[in-house]
């Protein structure tokens, strides 16, 4: 049986927020047994205080949004998967703005400071997460769904399919075998080149550029495209190579964009309450689904305890 785990000390992290491009910092601290993993507000009051449960879900607008009142804690996904994915059971999360840093599009930076010796264990057993029978979820609208099937072995099978030439259709896989650290966290996020214009006009990606996300040129572009998104990036002049990356990018593992969505699912699903033992299935998954069927299972386990 697996005890449970918390950080051996404080870890800090500073930096802007891609969607908000407010800039803030984050300080992981130890907590106590079955604290699950909670963010505190620091610029509004100790006290301000939002837990990490599917029921606290406000936006799944390009990330995943907490919010308790009037408090809120935007882009959670790849904090929590990187806890999830190290087995880090409790944690506080004290945050000083409403996003949490983007740092470089993945969750690299935090296993980078906690990995190498920064867990410790706890004096009580994991409480796994567990379902009653097999769970589906789907969006007839855009095809994706999620089968979620109880199982003594967690593992995640995933498949991206953006009808994209660049990206192909891509799979990606995680198990306890799979070293989450070297092999999940360090993918980067994602975006195309045609979505940027519309997002910078709807308020997101603010803080986005090139050195925190991989930017995906599907059809060709101009010169003056390029100078364009070199400006709103606020960075010399942007090329694109010719396998579709802009900025010469160097990918982590050819199919990086699947296991970012990986990366995303596993940190979306801890909303559920806790690690899941559980078969995974997704198809086409985002942040809008991977939270509701978070929602389900939590209302599931709730249900079981009454």
């Amino acid at each position: 049986m697996q005890q449970q785990q918390t950080v051996r000390k404080e870890y800090s992290f500073a930096g802007k927020g891609l969607h908000t491009g407010k800039v803030a910092k984050v300080v992981i601290k130890p907590a106590p047994v079955d604290y699950g993993i909670r963010f505190i507000r620091t610029d509004i009051g100790q006290d301000a205080v939002v837990e990490a449960v599917a029921e606290n879900v406000s936006s799944t607008a390009r990330s995943t949004t907490i919010t308790k009142g009037d408090i809120s804690v935007v882009t959670i996904e790849h904090l929590l998967s990187a806890l999830t994915g190290m087995g880090i059971d409790n944690a506080e999360i004290a945050i000083d703005n409403v996003e949490v840093p983007i740092l470089d599009g993945s969750a690299k930076p935090y296993i980078d400071a906690i990995w190498p010796g920064g867990i410790v264990e706890q004096d009580a057993l994991r409480r796994y997460v567990e379902l009653n029978g097999p769970m589906e979820i789907k969006n007839e609208e855009t095809g994706a769904y999620l089968l979620i099937e109880p199982a003594d072995v967690p593992s995640y099978d995933l498949t991206i399919d953006f009808n994209s030439d660049v990206l192909g259709v891509q799979t990606a896989h995680w198990d306890p075998s799979v070293t989450y650290a070297k092999e999940i966290g360090v993918c980067r996020t994602f975006v195309f080149f045609h979505e940027i214009e519309f997002l910078f006009k709807n308020n997101l990606i603010k803080g986005g550029d090139v050195d925190n996300a991989i930017v995906i040129v599907e059809h060709p572009v101009s010169v003056e495209q390029l100078e364009h998104m070199s400006k709103l990036f606020n960075v010399p002049m942007l090329e694109v190579s010719s396998q579709g990356y802009l900025s010469n990018l160097q990918l982590r593992f050819q199919n990086e964009c699947a296991r970012h969505k990986l990366l995303d699912l596993i940190g979306d699903l801890r909303l559920a309450g806790g690690f899941l033992k559980a078969k995974i299935t997704a198809y086409k998954s985002g942040h809008s689904i991977n939270t509701k069927a978070a929602r389900q299972i939590g209302a599931q386990l709730k249900q079981n305890q009454l």
